[in-house]
């Protein structure tokens, strides 16, 4: 901040001499401009390539996680590296709650998100965002030894825990219940279910599988149909250059074979074919 400060002082000063030092050392260090920009994309002049801001939630495994040392990792995690590797991007990511990545995205704080995010025409109308990068869909966890709950119709008058600002957490509010507890990850909702505080919880089929599999919740199991077909896609602020590269690495992937390679990592089977477009 202090070369910038010493350009933008220097840059006013009309003595010939200083002006060319100015512009010497602005040759040298290719300073950037003052001005303020509404996106956080940083470009690097040295290397031409771009950095991009990306937010995250991480605490819905296995799409995103924190290990102990504090190192992002996960399915999405894995899938935004391999688009960026196939565009020539730089990646700075960053943990933000779900529910505050899209203020985040509208003030120009973050340039992406990848974070599980189901296209809705609501949040399209909030953000722009790329094709879709994977197929889910909303699921009922009730505790293992509960039979009165089998489908979305017996959620009436029930307790149900969901994490705030999510697809869930509206569908939830779709049931009559008695009472519908946020919470601020899944991972919590769950917990809340298997500790008996609540009847049901509703969140995304495969992490709700996930924490089951990994043993992270116990005493739990889904029941019913899947309520939702749902498509994540990756999140910029309305009208983002980022995006036309964002499809592109997405689109090298999926013809590659990486996107396979990836998902079998984190999960059982073939990927199921993505559409172009989400229906919303």
């Amino acid at each position: 901040m202090i070369k910038l400060t010493r350009s933008h002082l220097l840059r006013q000063l009309t003595l010939g001499v200083l002006s060319f030092v100015c512009a010497v050392m602005l040759a040298a260090c290719g300073a950037p401009s003052n001005e303020t920009s509404s996106s956080a994309t940083s470009p690097d002049a040295a290397t031409n390539t771009t950095t991009l801001k990306v937010a995250l939630d991480p605490t819905f495994p296995p799409f995103q996680s924190q290990t102990g040392s504090g190192q992002f990792e996960g399915f999405d995690i894995d899938l935004i590296n391999a688009i960026a590797e196939a565009e020539g991007l730089t990646l700075d990511m960053a943990g933000l709650p779900f529910d505050g990545i899209i203020p985040a995205l509208q003030s120009g704080t973050v340039d992406l998100t990848i974070s599980t995010m189901t296209i809705t025409a609501e949040r399209a109308q909030a953000v722009d965002f790329s094709r879709p990068y994977f197929r889910a869909g909303l699921a009922i966890a009730v505790q293992e030894s509960n039979t009165d709950i089998t489908s979305f119709d017996n959620l009436e008058g029930k307790r149900i825990a969901v994490q705030i600002g999510t697809t869930g957490a509206e569908k939830a509010n779709e049931a009559n219940a008695a009472e519908v507890r946020t919470f601020d990850n899944t991972p919590l909702a769950l917990q809340e279910l298997a500790n008996g505080n609540v009847d049901a919880a509703v969140s995304d089929a495969p992490v709700i599988l996930y924490a089951i599999k990994a043993g992270s919740v116990t005493g739990i199991k889904i029941v019913g149909e899947q309520l939702t077909e749902e498509y994540y896609g990756i999140a910029a602020p309305k009208n983002s250059p980022n995006l036309e590269k964002i499809n592109a690495g997405l689109n090298t992937i999926l013809e590659n074979g990486k996107y396979k390679e990836i998902y079998q990592k984190w999960f059982s089977g073939e990927p199921p074919e993505l559409p172009e477009t989400a229906p919303i």
